[in-house]
């Protein structure tokens, strides 16, 4: 007696079945040492598979960053609406961030090296800078909500500020990597209340 037949899974699951494996595999063996081949193997599916969701290992490094770095951003910015007190959130913000770098710090040395990679490659670069300034968008609505949520003047425009925000999480991320000890639990959330306490009116 044959049981019921074996569901297909859908596109969204094989999806996420080739993130889950090249995320594996490039943490393990880095981006320029993978190809789709050991992607697909890790995956236990086929290479026509793989390409059936990605266009190409470039295409496939890109998502899984830019799934990665939005979901942290997007964390540590709802604390600016689940909390009123701006100081409050914006020590929240910081810790959820300074969180996101020990827990993605593998994605941080992959992100170095794929920016090695593009440096030296144009079609590497224009998809990598295209990926990052759609990131860099969704930051600076996030920014421009949570400081007109809190009444906050910024000293800089929210774009600049996103592309600090990105700045001093990979600059602190290569520094914690390097010598943890110089790179406190507090400091994300101390830099970021430079930048949004309000500052006092002039008299």
């Amino acid at each position: 007696m044959t049981g019921p037949p074996r569901r297909r899974p859908s596109r969204a699951e094989t999806r996420r079945r080739i993130i889950d494996a090249a995320t594996a595999v490039f943490a393990r063996q880095g981006i320029a040492a993978t190809s789709l081949n050991d992607v697909a193997a890790e995956a236990g599916l086929t290479k026509g598979a793989v390409y059936s969701s990605f266009t190409g290992r470039d295409d496939l490094v890109l998502t899984i960053m830019e799934e990665h770095i939005v979901e942290r951003m997007e964390g540590a910015t709802t604390a600016f609406t689940d909390l009123a007190d701006l100081d409050e959130a914006t020590t929240e913000a910081g810790a959820r961030l300074l969180a996101g770098i020990d827990s993605d710090a593998t994605w941080h040395r992959l992100l170095l090296e794929y920016w090695g990679l593009a440096m030296r490659n144009p079609a590497v670069h224009k998809g990598l800078a295209e990926r990052r300034a759609r990131l860099r968008d969704a930051i600076t609505a996030a920014i421009r909500k949570a400081a007109a949520q809190h009444g906050v003047e910024l000293p800089l425009a929210p774009e600049h500020l996103a592309v600090v925000v990105l700045a001093l999480s990979n600059g602190l991320a290569v520094e914690r990597g390097v010598e943890p000890d110089a790179v406190p639990s507090s400091l994300f959330s101390d830099v970021l209340k430079l930048l949004v306490t309000p500052r006092p009116a002039d008299v």
